[in-house]
């Protein structure tokens, strides 16, 4: 299947534009006016391995010609100390630089290039009756999110290394950690659910950054809003009697619970405020 999307043409010839930009400012910055503290090239050779390079980092190869020339200015000066005279010798300096005389922007090769823009080929074993041209697309572009979660079992969760030899245990750890992997997923639906429908963001999510707003937390981060709370048991000398103190929580985390449709009394079932319970 191939098809083309205009949005990620557009996209696309924007970013080369502003490559060619770029490399029009650095071809520029290799050969500058002579003056204090500015470096001349003085080898042909140097400026035309230099100009290829800034064309292959800015990726517009082909796309961007430049013309150069050379500027040789002689003086002449006398040999030896002191004031020169018409008898005294003299010596002749010559001094050589290279500069770029003009940049131009390849019209043809251009307009080659963007019309390949925002086409894609896709290849899948589906048939047309299952999948329509534009389901195919759509399936597609949502394949980060089965990424995501494949990419949460080999490194978050993680599933590798295996401690384990008995084909049954590897069996049993990766359906435990497949189910870890789907709870994260739907952690985040739900919340991400509740913020889109209520056309709302919420801050203190982004620990780099707690007045950055978002409405897509990811469930990472939303566990790791929980991770500064804190269970303190503290027992008798007997051993019988328990008191346990839990760590208040935030707005942030009451919020969190309660677009999981969760209630805050879980939280507190695990403390107990009278000795005598």
């Amino acid at each position: 299947m191939v098809g083309r999307s205009p949005r990620h043409a557009e996209r696309q010839a924007a970013g080369l534009d502003k490559r060619l930009a770029h490399a029009e400012t650095k071809l520029a910055a290799l050969t500058p006016t002579r003056g204090r503290g500015k470096r001349q090239i003085t080898a042909a050779a140097t400026l035309v391995v230099a100009m290829d390079t800034v064309r292959k980092e800015q990726r517009v190869e082909g796309l961007l010609r430049s013309a150069w020339a050379q500027q040789l200015e002689r003086h002449t000066r006398s040999v030896g100390r002191g004031r020169g005279s018409v008898t005294r010798a003299q010596q002749v300096h010559e001094t050589i630089r290279y500069h770029i005389t003009r940049m131009a922007r390849q019209a043809g090769p251009m307009a080659a290039r963007k019309d390949r823009f925002g086409w894609q080929a896709l290849v899948t074993n589906a048939t047309q009756e299952r999948w329509s041209l534009g389901d195919a697309v759509w399936c597609y572009r949502h394949a980060y999110r089965v990424e995501r979660i494949v990419n949460r079992r080999k490194s978050r969760v993680p599933i590798a290394p295996l401690f384990v030899t008995r084909d049954d245990h590897i069996e049993g750890l990766t359906s435990l950690l497949t189910l870890g992997g789907r709870a994260l997923t739907v952690l985040a639906f739900v919340l991400r659910h509740s913020l889109q429908n209520d056309q709302a963001q919420r801050p203190g999510l982004h620990p780099e950054n707690r007045a950055k707003m978002t409405d897509t937390p990811t469930a990472e981060r939303l566990l790791k809003a929980f991770s500064h709370v804190s269970l303190t048991i503290v027992k008798t000398a007997a051993g019988a009697d328990i008191l346990r103190r839990l760590t208040p929580l935030s707005t942030v985390q009451q919020e969190v619970l309660r677009r999981l449709g969760l209630e805050t009394s879980l939280y507190r079932q695990l403390e107990i405020h009278d000795m005598g319970n």
